[in-house]
């Protein structure tokens, strides 16, 4: 890489450093922190996976209801493996902190924004294949999530543009492969 691209993108990286230290929060113990805690955990893989999977269960009346379950889990869990994967790749450490302990050991990278991409993601399938209020409301939820992760200090700004990015095209992508899915696999729709 050349000397100007390196110092383009060591200028950049301090930017985004800077930025994120701005929304970050400082004290574990303040109000704040506790909502950013629940919202951010609310945008968990296991959560939405878990949730998924009991209103597949419960929903075998509901042909619509049931499909939208299965195709949900499936792009939960091909979001989740996809992003672990790149995030092995990009090699890019979570900004330092003492807190997330658990996403810090099992998980210490943090490009792209796993919680940012399945938000999104959940989003673009609720608006395309689910009821229009569940949209809505995901889409309200979605940029809570995303800002949680850089108040808790769990990411960096760009690691939150590039999960947004990548929930846009993977939620497109899952839409436009759900009709394939389910003929692949009946048995789960």
């Amino acid at each position: 890489m050349p000397d100007a691209m390196k110092n383009q993108l060591r200028r950049l990286l301090k930017f985004d450093f800077e930025l994120s230290n701005q929304f970050r929060l400082k004290s574990l113990h303040s109000p704040c922190w506790r909502w950013a805690v629940m919202i951010s955990h609310s945008g968990d893989s296991w959560l939405w996976a878990a949730g998924a999977g009991l209103v597949w269960l419960l929903s075998w009346g509901n042909p619509v209801l049931h499909r939208f379950a299965a195709i949900v889990a499936v792009s939960i869990v091909f979001q989740a493996l996809f992003v672990f994967a790149l995030k092995q790749f990009i090699h890019r450490p979570r900004p330092n902190g003492d807190w997330g302990g658990i996403y810090r050991l099992y998980d210490p990278h943090s490009f792209p924004s796993g919680h940012a991409t399945r938000a999104v993601l959940l989003a673009v399938i609720a608006f395309s294949l689910g009821p229009a209020w569940f949209g809505w409301l995901l889409a309200a939820w979605t940029p809570l999530v995303c800002i949680s992760r850089v108040m808790t200090g769990l990411h960096f700004i760009s690691d939150i543009l590039g999960g947004v990015l990548l929930g846009l095209l993977m939620g497109r992508l899952m839409v436009a492969a759900s009709p394939l899915l389910i003929q692949a696999a009946p048995f789960l729709f």
